[in-house]
């Protein structure tokens, strides 16, 4: 399980849209999957089981609030005024991470664990509970709205 923290983390964050919900959404995760190991059966994959439940604690965390999951200083603040080199690619990530947290929850799930964690289509179809072609349909439309998005923003 140790190995896995990283990637959880990412795809923790990934959901919540920062690093304090993600790392909270994580901690969770890990609790549960901790509190309820007797429920993994032995020959399947871990990862996908402990992704699941995140999952299913982001969908009903998300049910139960209905706050805005606002991460970034507005544009009009002047996020980029003075940067230096180093700092273009934070300001590039931040386009990146604002275009994520802008696609609906299905697209952002997808993109993320088959662009971001490398996951199988079949994999990741797994992880979410919907056929493959579902998940393609998602991942395909999530792209492509990314990708509409940075154009923009470029």
């Amino acid at each position: 399980m140790l190995a896995l923290l990283p990637r959880l983390r990412r795809f923790a964050i990934g959901l919540s849209g920062n690093l304090s919900d993600g790392e909270d959404l994580c901690q969770i995760t890990i609790e549960r999957a901790l509190t309820n190991r007797s429920r993994w059966e032995e020959g399947t994959r871990l990862d996908s089981w402990i992704y699941r439940i995140m999952r299913n604690i982001w969908i009903d965390e998300s049910r139960k609030t209905t706050r805005s999951l606002q991460t970034f200083v507005p544009e009009e603040a002047g996020v980029g005024v003075g940067c230096d080199g180093a700092q273009e690619a934070v300001i590039e990530l931040s386009y990146v991470d604002r275009a994520m947290q802008k696609l609906p929850q299905d697209q952002r799930e997808a993109v993320l664990l088959v662009m971001v964690e490398g996951y199988a289509y079949k994999e990741a179809a797994e992880i979410v509970g919907c056929p493959v072609g579902t998940l393609n349909s998602r991942l395909v439309r999530g792209r492509d709205a990314l990708m509409a998005m940075l154009g923009e923003a470029s």
